[in-house]
């Protein structure tokens, strides 16, 4: 595992300097996570902070985002998503984030060979912007232990499809929700729920 700092972090994103000492008060606020990962898209309390207003406007050059939350308890890979856009991840607590490039899947038959995976431990109250070709999935934790993580999007991403492709060859096959391509080891959830199962290798874990 490697710092968020290292080197090798650069070709998947870069850390933000941000104020996000009124986000995390907020986040901690937040109802605790017994068991498994709770996602929301927009939290209306993160998004009345002064903090969503410069994510909108100088992150994201002022296009409608969505600032909502990932929090709980993981500790294995399960899958790879992507975006046409770059995601916020903002660690309210320690968290370890398993990256790869989109470029490295092989399009041919959707799969991702797991070993390529890299992972960086994300310190709390540290900010990092994911670049859109950055593959990456809900964060993790050592030893199993809640992690509070803050998530911007553009707005109504991960939403669900209102059509989904009638072409489910290529890249069609991992359209998953709106502004979100998916790729799934099988011992994961999303593969019972009709993802696409394409990890080749281990379900990483820490």
């Amino acid at each position: 595992m490697k710092n968020v700092t290292d080197e090798s972090f650069k070709k998947y994103g870069r850390i933000l300097d941000l104020d996000l000492t009124e986000f995390i008060d907020v986040m901690m606020q937040k109802e605790a996570v017994a068991e498994g990962t709770v996602y929301k898209a927009s939290d209306p309390d993160f998004e009345k902070l002064p903090l969503f207003t410069t994510l909108q406007k100088e992150v994201y050059g002022d296009v409608p985002i969505e600032f909502g939350y990932c929090n709980g308890r993981n500790n294995k890979l399960n899958g790879l998503e992507y975006h046409r856009c770059s995601e916020i991840d903002i660690a309210a607590t320690d968290l370890v984030l398993m990256l790869g490039c989109q470029q490295d899947i092989n399009y041919e038959n959707n799969t991702y060979e797991t070993e390529k995976v890299e992972m960086f431990f994300i310190p709390a109250g540290t900010a990092v912007e994911l670049y859109a070709t950055t593959l990456h999935f809900a964060p993790s934790r050592q030893n199993n232990e809640e992690f509070r993580c803050g998530i911007v999007l553009i707005k109504d991403t991960n939403l669900p499809l209102e059509v989904k492709p009638a072409d489910k060859t290529g890249e069609n096959r991992l359209l998953f929700a709106r502004n979100k391509w998916l790729i799934c080891h099988s011992e994961s959830k999303p593969a019972k729920n009709g993802a696409c199962i394409g990890l080749i290798g281990k379900n990483l874990e820490i």
